[in-house]
């Protein structure tokens, strides 16, 4: 996960607005997805394997759609426990429930949970970095189905900009190996979230 950070990071320097015209918002995104592709092709970032490296030509996205780019209510919870974040491996990473984000989607109010690593928030490049997994109905259909993930930033106020045409996939998605956060049940939405990346096992 850490070095899937490294990599988004380097290309979310663009801080989005609330105020962006639809025409910026889409071309932000297609900067996204064309950096994104570019450093699953760089063997030193790129998580898949040698056989599988030669052989990608980029991956596959759902088509940019704003009504899944949406203006979140963001809540501080302030208090919570550590726990520890069940993964694809043994490995139990130390996270807390940061907050929660309330937004509406297709006329369904949603909530979902984010987190903070405690590892990663010891760090100065990552001390502002929040962590949201997530799964969704398309998950084991058009979308990997251990879920998929978002990276966002502590915000100054109480609301938050939630792209889902930034979901991206674990690393798990495309080679073993990796130890992956397992998105929390309580993370589940009931619908579909056609947006950000497919998965094809294929590339």
């Amino acid at each position: 996960m850490k070095l899937l950070l490294v990599i988004l990071l380097a290309f979310t320097c663009i801080c989005p607005s609330f105020g962006q015209t639809d025409s910026t918002a889409v071309q932000e995104l297609l900067a996204y997805q064309q950096e994104l592709n570019e450093a699953y092709k760089d063997p030193e970032k790129s998580p898949l394997p040698p056989e599988k490296l030669t052989q990608f030509s980029g991956h596959t996205f759902f088509e940019i759609d704003l009504a899944y780019r949406v203006q979140a209510r963001f809540k501080r919870t302030a208090q919570e426990p550590v726990f520890k974040m069940q993964t694809s491996t043994d490995r139990l990473p130390e996270y807390v429930k940061y907050g929660e984000l309330t937004f509406e989607l297709h006329g369904q109010t949603h909530i979902l949970n984010i987190y903070q690593n405690l590892a990663l928030r010891k760090t100065e490049q990552y001390r502002n970095h929040l962590f949201l997994p997530f799964t969704d109905q398309t998950n084991g259909h058009t979308t990997y189905g251990g879920g998929r993930y978002l990276d966002l930033t502590i915000p100054e106020g109480e609301t938050m900009l939630l792209d889902f045409n930034k979901a991206y996939n674990p690393y798990c998605a495309y080679a073993a190996g990796y130890s992956c956060p397992i998105p929390p049940k309580e993370n589940n939405l009931a619908v579909a979230i056609p947006a950000g990346i497919r998965f094809d096992d294929k590339k």
